[in-house]
């Protein structure tokens, strides 16, 4: 116990979360050895102390120990960064340089933003945790280094590897011992000490009263998310010194830097590729699914048709003579040009004549069945009707005339969007 405090002194770590003890008790007890460690946690919580901490407590404390902001580093030149180039080796590289594995030979590196490093890249460093071993880019001589790699990421870095962003075996290699750094919003009982300290410093750094929380002020601080953690608290602590003139602050002040947040229902998309959609208002959307819900019965009809036709009617259940008489007997039917229909009538063998389109002649055509259309003269079909022409012009606008994407964008398929241009007129 006495160990961590003093580790908290010493690097200026304030809070007594258990999970925060957690992740710098494992740092204290794997700085001894050389084994790599990976700090997983959101940006701004503070993984940079975790490297820190290893390095200081380790048998390399007097050895370089250098951080490299992987995703600061252009793709084009993090290999030279890393690993140094010769003379001659690209455009610019007018003499030999030394990469940050050579320059900290016997001490550490602290890859931060490991998870934004090139596929290139990792399979450098990969050999580097391997063996130890890599060449200068432009050179073909083996060079050994011996470094004690810490790396800390805020990506998903299992979804990573699922993308293709990040290779498995590297990942395992990084992460001999994974260190998960808190986020501050589950650190409530560290946020108004934390909020104390940062305004005792920058107090002493700007010359100034130093700030106070009145106790409202603190249940609300307490009761924010803070999604930017550690630093967002800290940049707030500072502009608030700088810019108010009272000291004292109350929870209304607060609220108007960091307003509390509201939870406002939502539509969540569960499909792992969710689709971008024009239709903002409740009506279009209503429209949308009232085209859908149609399509859906086409659709039903026409494969009861097909059924129809393939099998004819001396083979049909009961249950199947049922459900053929639920789907045609709605008030609006689609209509065939030719042949009479079938519709039975108390279960019984023989049809009836009625108007939905099932065509009883097996020897009819059946190749316009998908050019079924729903022929309705109300008022509120016509309205349906221009929505629906409406919402496949907008759709088209949108994707340049791709048809394939705006059958996407409707939900139809592209015969039926195809179907629909012809029927409104909306030919190229």
């Amino acid at each position: 116990m006495n160990e961590l405090q003093n580790i908290k002194n010493r690097f200026g770590i304030i809070g007594n979360f258990p999970a925060l003890n957690r992740a710098l008790e494992k740092s204290i007890q794997v700085a001894p050895t050389d084994i790599s460690v990976l700090v997983i946690g959101e940006s701004g919580v503070g993984k940079e102390f975790i490297p820190k901490i290893i390095h200081s407590e380790s048998r390399r404390k007097h050895q370089p120990y250098i951080v490299v902001n992987c995703g600061a580093i252009p793709e084009g030149t993090i290999d030279s960064e890393l690993f140094g180039h010769e003379k001659g080796a690209f455009t610019g590289a007018t003499a030999t340089r030394k990469g940050y594995f050579e320059v900290a030979d016997g001490g550490t590196i602290f890859l931060d933003e490991v998870g934004e490093l090139p596929l290139q890249t990792q399979v450098r460093l990969l050999r580097v945790l391997e063996s130890g071993e890599f060449m200068k880019v432009g050179s073909s001589q083996v060079q050994k280094t011996n470094v004690r790699i810490v790396a800390a990421t805020n990506v998903n870095m299992m979804k990573a590897i699922h993308d293709g962003r990040f290779r498995e075996d590297l990942f395992y290699r990084l992460n001999t011992v994974q260190i998960d750094m808190p986020p501050l919003r589950e650190r409530k009982g560290d946020i108004h000490l934390l909020f104390r300290k940062f305004a005792i410093d920058f107090a002493e750094k700007y010359r100034m009263p130093e700030l106070e929380l009145e106790q409202s002020a603190v249940h609300y601080i307490e009761s924010y998310s803070f999604p930017g953690n550690v630093r967002q608290l800290r940049n707030l602590v500072e502009q608030m010194t700088v810019v108010e003139r009272n000291r004292n602050i109350t929870a209304e002040k607060l609220a108007e830097y960091i307003p509390m947040e509201t939870h406002l229902p939502m539509v969540v998309n569960t499909q792992s590729t969710p689709k971008q959609s024009d239709f903002g208002s409740e009506r279009e959307i209503m429209y949308k699914i009232l085209f859908d819900m149609r399509n859906d019965i086409n659709d039903l009809k026409s494969l009861t048709s097909e059924l129809i036709k393939n099998r004819g009617t001396a083979d049909l259940s009961n249950h199947e003579k049922n459900l053929i008489n639920r789907i045609y007997t709605s008030d609006s039917q689609p209509q065939v040009n030719s042949g009479s229909v079938l519709y039975f009538e108390n279960n019984n063998d023989t049809p009836a004549v009625q108007t939905p389109t099932i065509i009883s002649n097996p020897d009819d055509s059946y190749e316009d069945i998908e050019d079924i259309e729903i022929e309705e003269n109300r008022p509120e079909s016509l309205s349906l009707q221009n929505n629906e022409k409406d919402l496949i012009i907008k759709a088209l606008e949108k994707h340049k005339g791709r048809r394939n994407r705006a059958a996407d964008e409707l939900g139809i398929s592209q015969r039926t969007l195809y179907r629909k241009i012809k029927q409104y007129n909306l030919e190229d």
